[in-house]
Order: structure tokens, then C-alpha cells, then sequence
């Protein structure tokens, strides 16, 4: 009924998951994730409790493989309809899949990663999600590498019974809203015609408004540039002696105030402050 992806960044400092279902809020009950400890998806019969417990044990050291014949060994449930994917800090990732589960059904692990599916339209599924995660290798943001896995895998029919929900939750250390959470992605579709599309629509929006700015592009505030952003600002009533408080005083306003760096203006800023006209609100 869902495919998805459990993850760890190649720097080892991310984890997170994607996924996809004919399922209303998907989101809501397969992912977790906690900042250098582990992620989770557990699906298809879902057992939530799978998620916390998953969580301690890996965050008592317990690998992802022992993890998962664990959480199978402790669940008076119907483990044979299970389905659940598992990656730590370390090492690889653990995937498994109940042997009632609703064909096509099953999954791929190595290092890092664990990918499962569960009444899929067929093997290409995993399998082309499993390409789509090694060949994004290249990747330095988590969320991007997980929603091209996830991309490969809806292209490849993904859920038989169609398209409704997608989630994407990536966290690590200090990367959430103002540095002041470890929750870096938590992106979800809960009902919609290509939920999938969705998302990506909604990260590049979120990599805008909630991600730093990269030092490397930052433009000095001086000069010809300096008194173009005052005259745009000034457009949007945000005037003053200081061009860096007026500033971040239009891009509070605009839900920009995480790329504002003193002295310097993110060309993303730029951009949409050109676009607006210096308007916001």
C-alpha cells in the first residue's frame, strides 16, 4: 500500500524519509526520525509503536539489522503483514517485509539506506528507487537525494491502486527553524491528485523560506547594489538610516528572515525582493 525510503546522509550528519501511498496522510503514520540516532518508516498494517521503539533502541547503539528482528521479535501482531525499513547513525540500513504483505511486495538495504514497498505496481519499483538513491550520490542536501529516490519510484507505478498522500521529515543537528531544532524537512501531501509533484513543489519552497543562506554567493550590500535594495525597500515603507535593519525588517515580513546576513544579501533575497517590487506582506 506504500513505498518509501529510510536514509542517512553521505556525510552521516542527516537521516530521514520519503514516502509515497494510496493512502490519506501518509505522513502521519509511517515516518520518524531522530537527529543522530536513526530514522523509521514502518508500513503496510503499520505498527506505530515501531517508531518510538525503533528510536531507543537505536539509540542505545543497536544496529538497524538487530533493530528490525527486534521490533518483528517483540510485536504480538501480525508480523506477516509487517513492512518497515530501519537506518542508524552507522552502517547499513535494514529493511523487512512480512510474507502476507499484498504483492508485489518487498525491499532493498546497504549502506546507509533501506527502501520497501508493499502493493506495488511491481520489483521496478524498489529497484528503480534503489538506482535513483545510488546515482544521487552527488547530493549535499538529504531532502533532495530522498525525493529523487521517491520521484524514481512513483515513475515506476509506484502504489497499484494509485496516487493520494506523500511525506518527506529529514532531520539533523541545529538545521531546523533558526537553529533551533533538530528538525530540518517536515513536508507533507495528505491528499492530493500527484502527491509526489507535491512535495518537490513544497521543498523547493521550503529550501527558500527555511534554509541559510550558502556564504559562498552572498553579494556585498555597497554601492550601486546597496542603493538599489534601499530604493525597493523604501517601495515597501521599510526605511531607515540602517540598510541592514530595513532589511530584515522587509524580509520578517516576507518569511525570509533566515537568509539575512548583515552586510550582504543572498541573491535569492534579491530576487524575490526585485520580483515583489520591495511589496510583502
Amino acid at each position: 500500500m506504500t513505498f518509501s525510503i529510510v536514509a542517512r546522509s553521505a556525510d552521516g550528519k542527516a537521516l530521514g524519509v520519503a514516502v509515497a501511498s494510496k493512502f490519506l496522510g501518509v505522513g502521519a503514520a509511517v515516518p520518524a526520525a531522530l537527529a543522530e540516532v536513526g530514522a523509521v518508516a514502518t508500513q503496510s498494517y503499520a505498527n506505530l509503536a515501531y517508531r518510538p521503539q525503533a528510536l531507543a533502541l537505536l539509540g542505545t547503539g543497536v544496529a538497524a539489522t538487530e533493530t528490525v528482528r527486534a521490533l518483528i521479535a517483540g510485536d504480538a501482531g501480525p508480523v506477516e503483514h509487517r513492512q518497515v525499513g530501519v537506518v542508524g547513525p552507522e552502517g547499513p540500513g535494514a529493511t523487512f517485509t512480512g510474507e502476507q504483505c499484498h504483492d508485489w511486495a518487498g525491499g532493498a538495504a546497504g549502506d546507509g539506506y533501506a527502501i520497501q514497498g508493499n502493493m506495488l505496481a511491481g520489483p521496478d519499483v524498489v529497484g528503480d528507487m534503489e538506482k535513483a538513491w545510488l546515482a544521487g550520490a552527488d547530493h549535499t542536501r538529504l531532502a533532495y537525494r530522498l525525493l529523487a529516490a521517491l520521484r524514481a519510484g512513483d515513475l515506476a507505478g509506484g502504489d497499484r491502486r494509485g496516487r493520494q498522500s506523500a511525506a518527506l521529515l529529514v532531520v539533523a543537528k541545529g538545521m531546523g527553524y533558526g537553529g533551533t531544532s533538530d528538525v530540518w524537512v517536515d513536508l507533507r501531501v495528505d491528499d492530493h491528485p500527484d502527491p509526489v509533484a507535491e512535495l518537490g513543489r513544497l521543498l523547493e519552497m521550503h529550501s527558500l523560506y527555511f534554509e541559510f543562506p550558502d556564504p559562498a554567493t552572498l553579494l556585498p550590500l555597497t554601492g550601486e547594489l546597496a542603493d538599489e535594495v534601499a530604493a525597493l525597500l523604501a517601495a515597501a515603507g521599510h526605511t531607515g538610516p540602517d540598510l541592514d535593519e530595513s532589511l530584515a525588517s522587509w524580509a520578517g515580513v516576507a518569511n525570509l528572515e533566515m537568509r539575512i546576513v548583515a552586510g550582504s544579501i543572498d541573491p535569492l533575497v534579491l530576487a524575490e525582493l526585485r520580483s515583489s517590487g520591495g511589496a510583502a506582506g
